[in-house]
């Protein structure tokens, strides 16, 4: 038989109980990525019309690849292209904010595409292009 492990409550030794160990042991809700078949196929459409792309949902979002560079991401029906100091001045005088994933205090470094951009095949590219150089600096970085 298995000794009884004790834990220490308001000043007291206690064997903890069932519904102590549920409730001090669960695991934090994680926040959605969730996003729209619509809103997907949406924006495979119009980045598809400025560079090869292959997706892959991933965590409940969705990874967007150009050749092996992850370079951008949708979750919460929005598009997050990848930012460095290359294009973060871009972001910021859009007026747009950075992806925290799951409700982490710490964002990704991935920046929400400022609106109606994606309906400009011209500006999208620029935006595109940029984030796709900014994933494969942040990949050479890796392997040095």
């Amino acid at each position: 038989m298995r000794k009884p492990t004790y834990r220490c409550l308001d000043r007291r030794w206690t064997i903890p109980t069932a519904a102590f160990a549920r409730e001090f042991t669960r695991r934090p809700k994680m926040g959605s990525m969730a996003f729209s078949p619509e809103y997907r196929a949406e924006v495979e459409d119009k980045l598809s019309a400025v560079i090869p792309i292959r997706t892959k949902a991933m965590f409940g979002g969705v990874g967007i690849y150009a050749d092996d560079l992850f370079f951008a991401l949708i979750a919460e029906d929005k598009l997050y292209l990848k930012v460095s100091d290359l294009n973060r001045s871009d972001y910021e005088s859009a007026g747009m904010k950075p992806f925290y994933p799951f409700d982490e205090p710490k964002p990704m470094h991935y920046w929400e595409l400022p609106p109606g951009v994606i309906d400009q095949p011209e500006e999208l590219k620029v935006w595109v292009d940029k984030a796709v150089e900014v994933a494969a600096q942040a990949k050479r970085k890796k392997r040095r």
